[in-house]
């Protein structure tokens, strides 16, 4: 019988960390999803998102995150895409970590983003589950460098990345829904990694490397 993965290749990878796996969300994820973000990501009104999306009603919390996810499957294309995994501890939705590139067979660049609820906040998931999809980049996909950027005041995301052995990459201001920020750019190579002690577990990459085609690389 024809699988999801069969037919749609990223969906039959899942990377397992020691507390966390993390695979695509599925469309029978999405109330997962929406019931953690309902839960609280961050303080009110101090939003570490440009679009503060976390702050909609619920009313339209929901349908703009299913169009979120499905507007990611949509397009994504070798040429340009954006890999949305769950993050689950064992039966538990605790957030969302993207991985995403562009021109990526040239570039050998990736970024991430990540949310996560606030009572799973202050456990190192956050840094647990960027580097699950660090170390898959540099491993599986030859990346040659991860970039990530949050507001200068946020000293969570900032201190993840600087766990991880990220560097300062620049400043740039940035609209943040009706206000302007400074955002701090911060790029990470396999030589400035500082792995973790733990060795990730990845399965349904070959499908995916295809897909993508980065065979023979």
């Amino acid at each position: 019988m024809t699988s999801l993965a069969d037919i749609w290749p990223p969906y039959a990878l899942t990377l397992s960390t020691p507390r966390l796996t993390l695979r695509p969300v599925l469309d029978a994820d999405i109330p997962a999803a929406v019931a953690a973000a309902r839960s609280g990501i961050h303080e009110a009104g101090r939003s570490p998102f440009s679009t503060p999306w976390a702050e909609l009603p619920d009313s339209e919390l929901a349908p703009n995150m299913a169009q979120w996810y499905w507007r990611c499957r949509a397009n994504f294309a070798p040429a340009e895409w954006t890999l949305l995994l769950g993050v689950w501890q064992q039966d538990e939705f605790l957030g969302v970590q993207d991985l995403g590139a562009k021109d990526f067979a040239v570039l050998r660049t990736v970024g991430t983003g990540s949310w996560l609820k606030r009572a799973a906040q202050g456990r190192g998931i956050g840094k647990e589950m960027r580097a699950a999809v660090v170390s898959y980049a540099f491993d599986y996909l030859q990346a040659e460098v991860a970039e990530s950027e949050a507001a200068t005041w946020n000293r969570q995301s900032l201190g993840v990345s600087a766990g991880l052995g990220y560097e300062p990459n620049g400043l740039f201001r940035h609209s943040w829904g009706s206000k302007v920020e400074e955002v701090q750019k911060v790029r990470l190579t396999p030589g400035t990694f500082h792995r973790p002690d733990w060795t990730l577990q990845v399965r349904g990459h070959e499908a995916l490397k295809s897909y993508l085609g980065l065979e023979g690389r």
